[in-house]
């Protein structure tokens, strides 16, 4: 007698509200048989007061859990430097850490003259500096793999390159994009996978009339991305079938292009 296929499990950032790419990301996941810990930070949603409701991550939880997925909620603040290294300690109740998929994002907009040091900071402590510790004490608690070629384990994050008038967000998106492409190299020998997907422009509720005209005038496609898109590709290289694929930056948009 064989024993139970251990479940694989991931680490999802950015889960805070139904309308957004990281609640796509969770439904698609566990669709492919993911067990999950989902993150989100609710003070974060109120500050931006993009559309959502008081119960946004407890309906994506469930509705990963109908898929048959095992799923824990685990809210936390990512612009404080102890919560990453938690956050993956709390995932691990749920059996062996393989992926990871960095779905946050802090992303007030200001310019190069409007752009306050607490604003810098902040956007730079949660986009960029939570996704270096949250690789970090991902890549903690995995062994060392006897074949590196063997790829067992998946990072992947979410970028944009929309830095006009969007200074902090962009530059430190900058910052996220050398990060988890460096992984690729630092973390062979535990068996990592890490890319970065550049989404293109999804409507996840912050667009107006105006913003949503252009960018779909600006897309060939002649429409504007969706969450699932993205999370297609997020479970393309979570799977087998994605592992020659590491150390990229991809762009799944649709062909826009900022001009």
């Amino acid at each position: 007698m064989t024993g139970r296929t251990p479940r694989r499990v991931a680490l999802i950032t950015g889960v805070g509200r139904r309308r957004s790419i990281g609640a796509a990301l969770a439904i698609g996941l566990a669709r492919d048989g993911w067990d999950l810990a989902l993150n989100y930070w609710q003070p974060y949603d109120d500050r931006v007061g993009l559309e959502r409701s008081g119960d946004d991550p407890r309906d994506v939880a469930e509705l990963c859990r109908e898929l048959g997925a095992s799923v824990e909620l685990v809210q936390g603040d990512l612009s404080d430097p102890g919560v990453p290294a938690r956050l993956v300690e709390e995932t691990r109740g749920l059996g062996p850490l393989a992926g990871l998929v960095l779905s946050h994002a802090e992303s007030v907009d200001s310019s190069i003259l409007t752009t306050d040091l607490e604003s810098w900071d902040r956007h730079f402590a949660v986009n960029a500096r939570a996704t270096w510790l949250l690789i970090k004490a991902f890549a903690e608690q995995l062994p060392i793999v006897p074949d590196p070629g063997t790829a067992c384990a998946s990072i992947v994050a979410l970028t944009s390159d929309h830095t006009v008038d969007n200074l902090p967000y962009g530059a430190s998106k900058g910052a996220l994009d050398r990060i988890v492409t460096a992984a690729a190299v630092e973390l062979a020998d535990r068996g990592v996978r890490a890319n970065v997907i550049n989404p293109g422009p999804v409507d996840t509720g912050w667009m107006d009339d105006e913003t949503r005209s252009w960018c779909t005038d600006a897309t060939p496609t002649g429409r504007l991305g969706t969450a699932e898109d993205t999370a297609n590709v997020v479970r393309f290289l979570f799977s087998p079938a994605g592992a020659w694929i590491n150390g990229q930056v991809l762009s799944s948009n649709g062909g826009f292009k900022v001009g």
